[in-house]
């Protein structure tokens, strides 16, 4: 059975009625920060519909084949989606979308900076329409600045917000790994959606909002923005650590391994300094006495941690840890994480359907004893074209016309 399936029958497999169950999603949308969010939105319930172009559709499809043929970025971001291929250039596509519009709950959209205003799709002028739509506008940087006009990614927006300058080492700063910032304006997206949704339940009316990654990556960087501020210091990056406290890093073991330990406060300190590494001088020692002191100390705090670290082994390192109650883990690499059997023992791996055979994903974070996510299978490009043309109201012949003109 198909996702489709499963909400045209009503079934809800495994619990109650999920939350946004009866919302209609509409995603212009391409690469992560929109459809990550739209991906939630379809987690609780709600029916999303991908509008892509027929000519490749979401770029992010093409990326790469590494998960049996498909781009990795796009099956995590898109299942439990429908794909209706339409070409907006054409009256007759655009005159499509405006019908499924009618339909729509709540449209989102990260399309090139003005491609949506140029077709009558930003958000004030969607709501404007349908007052009932709960339309988001995501961008690089927002309306009336002097980057507007730019084309934004994650690494862009975080080497122009800065979190480059306080990732890495000292002298080589770095991108974060994940694309934290398109995650993070997918998630601000998402929360934003939801508190309209709720709003629109006591007012009857829509709401038009705009996000910009510029904006997210600085609200992110407020420690460091706020610390500058008040010091005039630029914190230099720490690694796998962090500038604002000590001691809190990654140490290498007697067998080759790497265990990351943290103090985040005086108490935890005092019994790393007393029950792990046996050095109650340190611990009397005025020095180290708050954090900001063992902050300007983490070098000499280091060498010490270091030298007890790589007496022991990664497993004696955690149980010692664990013992005196701190927090500690281990530096996994990303195999180490697709076996981890924290992951397995909870039951986190779920099969999901793709146009290519099945595969592994894991479940939403949010767990809800009452519904459980459809975990609805990775669209082909245009693959509910027909149907959702048909639902519309388009005759069998005109979607065939629609189909030898291109438009669909």
């Amino acid at each position: 059975m198909t996702a489709t399936d499963e909400r045209t029958l009503g079934g809800t497999a495994g619990g109650g009625p999920r939350p946004l169950e009866g919302l209609l999603v509409v995603g212009l949308e391409q690469a992560v920060a929109a459809p990550i969010a739209t991906r939630h939105l379809a987690d609780m319930g709600a029916r999303v519909v991908k509008v892509e172009n027929p000519r490749g559709g979401d770029f992010a499809r093409h990326y790469d084949g590494a998960l049996n043929g498909m781009a990795a970025h796009f099956v995590w971001v898109n299942r439990g989606k429908e794909s209706l291929t339409l070409n907006l250039t054409d009256p007759r596509g655009a005159e499509a979308l405006e019908r499924l519009l009618g339909r729509a709950d709540v449209l989102i959209q990260n399309l090139a900076p003005g491609a949506a205003a140029r077709r009558g799709l930003a958000a004030e002028q969607v709501v404007a329409r349908h007052p009932r739509m709960v339309a988001v506008d995501i961008s690089g940087y927002g309306e009336g600045g002097p980057l507007s006009h730019k084309r934004a990614y994650d690494l862009l927006v975080q080497s122009e917000g800065g979190s480059c300058s306080v990732t890495g080492e000292p002298g080589r700063p770095a991108k974060a790994g994940i694309p934290i910032i398109d995650l993070a304006t997918g998630m601000y997206a998402l929360s934003s959606i939801l508190a309209a949704l709720y709003a629109r339940r006591e007012t009857g009316r829509g709401s038009a909002i705009s996000l910009s990654l510029f904006d997210v990556v600085t609200e992110w960087m407020g420690y460091s923005l706020n610390f500058t501020m008040g010091t005039g210091v630029e914190q230099q990056p720490a690694g796998v650590g962090s500038p604002a406290v000590a001691p809190y890093g990654a140490y290498p073991t007697a067998d080759g391994q790497t265990v990351v330990l943290g103090t985040t406060n005086d108490r935890e300190w005092q019994r790393l300094a007393r029950t792990v590494l046996d050095r109650p001088d340190l611990a009397d020692d005025p020095a180290f006495a708050g954090n900001a002191d063992r902050v300007r100390e983490r070098a000499r705090l280091d060498e010490v941690i270091i030298a007890w670290s790589k007496s022991v082994t990664l497993v004696e390192a955690q149980e010692i840890l664990d013992n005196a109650e701190l927090g500690n883990a281990r530096l996994n690499g990303v195999q180490d994480v697709l076996d981890h059997p924290h992951l397995r023992e909870r039951d986190r791996w779920q099969e999901v359907s793709t146009p290519t055979g099945t595969v592994q994903a894991l479940l939403p974070p949010p767990i809800a004893a009452e519904w459980t996510p459809p975990m609805g299978a990775v669209p082909a490009l245009g693959e509910h074209t027909d149907a959702l043309l048909a639902e519309l109201g388009y005759p069998t012949e005109e979607i065939a016309a629609l189909r030898r003109d291109r438009v669909v």
